[in-house]
């Protein structure tokens, strides 16, 4: 069961905002999100280096985002991480309504000591995922570090991304942080609104 109680924003000068909520046998979630933010972030859900990342996600995206999730973690940490992905990505989707004046498109690169992540993003209602590179441990204290990938993957889905993302590094903490650092920075530049446009950012009238 998901349910959707959206801003009044989009890019016509109003609050894009939406906050979302999401019921399964897995895992009870909800979200709040605010694109023109200040960084601010309040997270619980039960896997600390997870938290860490969402905050740091919200930090350096300059969102507003609150999360909580209530999630099968007796079983392991993939619905927590994935669920809580899909929601964010449906809370974007929301937010961002018509996708009027956005930028659109958006490409960073994060260092983090020895590791290093990239992401190009195109907020353009063609969800589709490409993922180079691995990571250098299997877990970060209860997170699986392959979950990064997932959640990154899980977000596209749902927030209508074309994203492509690379990672290297050594050092699984820093690989992750700087890939969801990464995902952070882009999707700030991409959702932005660009002043000299009113319209949708595409030849088709609508993204």
């Amino acid at each position: 069961m998901t349910d959707h109680s959206d801003g009044d924003a989009r890019a016509d000068g109003g609050e894009r905002a939406a906050a979302v909520s999401r019921e399964t046998a897995e895992t009870t979630i909800d979200v709040t999100l605010t694109i023109d933010g200040d960084g601010d972030s309040a997270v619980e859900t039960g896997i600390g280096f997870f938290d860490h990342m969402l905050d740091a996600f919200a930090k350096h995206g300059m969102f507003d985002l609150s999360v909580t999730c209530d999630g099968d973690l007796e079983i392991d940490d993939h619905h927590t991480v994935e669920d809580v992905a899909i929601v964010l990505g449906e809370a974007f989707t929301e937010a961002l309504g018509e996708k009027r004046g956005i930028v659109r498109y958006a490409d960073r690169k994060v260092p983090l000591d020895e590791a290093v992540a990239g992401v190009v993003v195109d907020v353009s209602g063609r969800p589709h995922f490409e993922f180079d590179g691995e990571f250098s441990q299997e877990r970060i204290g209860d997170f699986t570090s392959d979950m990064a990938r997932h959640f990154a993957y899980s977000l596209a889905m749902n927030a209508g991304l074309t994203l492509h993302a690379e990672v290297e590094g050594v050092n699984a903490h820093h690989e992750v942080e700087a890939l969801f650092k990464a995902l952070a920075r882009s999707l700030d530049d991409a959702t932005r609104v660009d002043p000299r446009r009113s319209d949708t950012p595409s030849t088709k009238g609508k993204l």
